[in-house]
């Protein structure tokens, strides 16, 4: 009991403070490659490949099909179009195997927001490892990077709360648009 009440404590004590990002607005993205999923199907996700087409949000979510992250994802889908029209292209990245990732990226983001594996090496790279006792699977915080075109990080926002990583990712895609 005494333990279920410390993870407890523990897990309220994180949701309450926003996450920590250590790269900084300015910095190079790190480059990864990893697997994929969209509309339930799977896809090989390379970021220097997906830059060539504009900037790229990056948004990282702790576990599919929890409320929080489920919420984003939607939000993030019901964005698409804004975001299309400023010229970026959106991932989500999880921790979540991929066979789980195939569903969420249908049932979820319906088949509009392409959804990716966070290693724990891309976890580390992009500083965004949230620490979870007896997790399975590597576990992320709730950041989001805006990458631009040339591979620099142009905003980020680190926050466990969901409510304003699409607005603020839009706000930065679109002053992108604009210069």
């Amino acid at each position: 009991m005494r333990r279920l009440t410390l993870a407890l404590l523990g897990a309220v004590a994180l949701a309450a403070t926003p996450a920590a990002a250590q790269l900084a607005q300015g910095t190079k993205a790190p480059d990864f490659k990893t697997m994929g999923a969209l509309g339930g199907s799977t896809f090989r996700l390379h970021l220097a490949e997906q830059l060539e087409h504009g900037p790229v949000v990056l948004y990282f979510f702790p576990k599919a099909f929890t409320k929080g992250c489920t919420l984003e994802s939607k939000a993030f889908a019901d964005a698409m179009p804004q975001f299309r029209a400023a010229g970026a292209r959106v991932v989500g990245l999880s921790g979540d195997d991929l066979p789980t990732l195939e569903k969420f990226s249908t049932e979820v983001c319906r088949s509009i927001v392409p959804m990716a594996r966070a290693t724990q090496s891309i976890i580390d790279d992009y500083d965004v490892a949230l620490p979870v006792a007896d997790a399975i699977s590597p576990t992320s915080n709730r950041t989001s990077y805006v990458i631009a075109r040339d591979g620099t990080i142009t905003m980020v926002h680190s926050d466990m709360g969901y409510e304003e990583h699409v607005a603020k990712t839009l706000a930065a895609v679109q002053e992108l648009a604009r210069k």
